[in-house]
């Protein structure tokens, strides 16, 4: 009696019916894929808007200044020629003046290095995510050397420039460090003026090996702490926007306590931009090059650059800045620089070897 009751009470579908609720299902799963596409465009968007809010946010200038930052193509390079050769005289700080900036004890410890012993170390890296110049790696022995635990402050390069009336930065207003930055790494210093700087300190721009195995230690670390990217342990990213005081990073120290190998400012060291032994990376990325001027005046008005190379050779700078992407502050990351250029986040520490 069940059978004939279900049988009694099925309902018959005709083909045209089933058609249409195969039409109707499949006009639902359509609309379900097109409203989720639209969805995610939106919250795509958003993002970027947001992320745009976030990185105007962090510039290291007010926006409504941004008229008075631009400069023209070229006057940036005019500017630090014609200070470089002191074409006008620049006044700065006596010596009495510069050694009054800071306290005995606060001389002391911006003037203390550190101990790395001679030994081996892991230098560059096979990550294959890291860019061709980081690669391959290798391991160098070293003999033990002494490293600056701080970047060179402000406060030591007006020393330096008192003592031996070497022209200031370029942007220390009429000679002076800019108020309340005494204890920031001091910014706008080329290769040479850092090589000048190291000579008159009785010391020398550490090596890149001696660089990398300051910031490493001996097991291979990504960066001084180790292999996690850490935000909180280093200023990088425009986090906070411009450099801070050395040593604001207690838990960034190296493994024999170097402050700020990571992030504040990408450090020069003494050597030339090469490929290291094996590297595949492209030889032109070695070759320094310089901007060719457009010789026609459609090429100018379009703009129109091409690039020549030279014999010189840039110059490595490491530990990535203020500005930096995160993770082009990794110990074995290297970037690189024309030797008489100068920025905002360019700065630089110094070693000496053990007698």
């Amino acid at each position: 009696m069940a059978n004939d009751y279900i049988q009694r009470r099925r309902i018959v579908i005709s083909k045209e019916q089933v058609e249409q609720r195969r039409r109707f299902l499949g006009a639902t799963f359509v609309t379900a894929i097109v409203l989720t596409l639209i969805g995610g465009t939106i919250h795509v968007l958003t993002l970027g808007s947001n992320r745009m809010h976030e990185m105007r946010s962090k510039i290291s200038y007010d926006i409504s200044e941004l008229e008075s930052k631009l400069r023209a193509a070229g006057e940036e390079r005019f500017r630090q020629t014609f200070h470089e050769f002191k074409l006008k005289q620049i006044e700065s700080y006596t010596v009495e003046e510069a050694e009054a900036l800071l306290s005995p004890e606060q001389w002391a410890e911006l003037e203390t290095m550190i101990l790395i012993p001679a030994g081996t170390f892991v230098m560059g890296t096979d990550y294959h995510r890291a860019d061709p110049q980081d690669k391959p790696q290798r391991v160098v022995e070293l003999d033990a050397y002494m490293i600056d635990k701080y970047e060179v402050t402000n406060a030591q390069y007006a020393r330096f420039v008192a003592a031996t009336d070497y022209r200031p930065p370029l942007h220390w207003d009429k000679g002076r460090i800019p108020e309340g930055l005494e204890l920031h790494p001091v910014t706008m210093i080329s290769w040479f003026d850092a090589k000048r700087y190291a000579e008159w300190a009785g010391k020398r721009l550490p090596t890149e090996a001696e660089w990398e195995r300051a910031a490493r230690g001996t097991d291979g670390r990504r960066w001084p702490w180790g292999n996690n990217m850490d935000p909180a342990r280093l200023n990088t990213y425009y986090q906070v926007g411009s450099t801070t005081p050395v040593g604001s990073y207690p838990e960034g120290a190296s493994p024999e306590g170097v402050m700020d190998l990571a992030g504040n400012v990408s450090e020069w060291v003494y050597d030339d931009f090469l490929p290291y032994p094996g590297s595949k990376a492209p030889s032109s990325m070695f070759q320094a090059k310089v901007p060719v001027l457009p010789k026609s005046g459609a090429e100018r008005s379009m703009k129109v650059v091409d690039f020549m190379t030279t014999e010189e050779r840039y110059k490595v700078i490491r530990g990535g800045s203020w500005k930096s992407d995160p993770f082009s502050t990794s110990g074995y990351h290297r970037n690189f620089s024309w030797p008489n250029f100068a920025s905002d986040f360019f700065g630089f520490r110094c070693a000496k070897d053990v007698e």
